[in-house]
C-alpha cells in the first residue's frame, strides 16, 4: 500500500527515507542526527513496533511523529516501554520529550 500524502509530508525534506535497519526493517527518516519515524494508525501494536525500530539506533535523536489525537498514547506507551523519545503531532506544532 502506498504511502498518504500526510505520511510523506510528515517524513519531512532533505531526509534519507526508508533507511535499512537491523532485523531485516526499515526506519522511515534520517535525518542528520535524528532518527524519525511515522504511526498514523494509533494502535498499540502500530505504536509498539515503531517504538521497537527507534529503540534499535541508540546513538540518534528519537523522534515519533503521530496524529495529535494519538499524542497521549504514544506517551503512555513510550513510557510504558522505558524509550527516551520525542512525541510530536504531524505537524510538528506540539511536541512532548519522554524520558526512558
Amino acid at each position: 500500500m502506498s504511502e498518504s500524502q500526510s505520511h510523506k509530508r510528515a517524513k519531512g525534506k532533505g531526509t534519507q527515507k526508508e533507511v535499512p535497519i537491523s532485523g531485516k526493517r526499515r526506519l522511515d527518516a534520517l535525518s542528520g542526527n535524528t532518527a524519525i519515524e511515522v504511526e498514523r494508525s494509533g494502535t498499540d501494536k502500530g505504536l509498539d513496533k515503531a517504538l521497537s525500530r527507534l529503540k534499535s539506533l541508540p546513538d540518534k535523536r528519537k523522534l515519533l511523529k503521530v496524529p495529535q489525537k494519538d499524542m497521549e498514547k504514544a506517551e503512555e506507551r513510550a513510557r510504558k516501554k522505558r524509550i527516551g523519545v520525542t512525541v510530536s503531532n504531524l505537524g510538528g506544532t506540539k511536541r512532548k520529550r519522554i524520558r526512558g
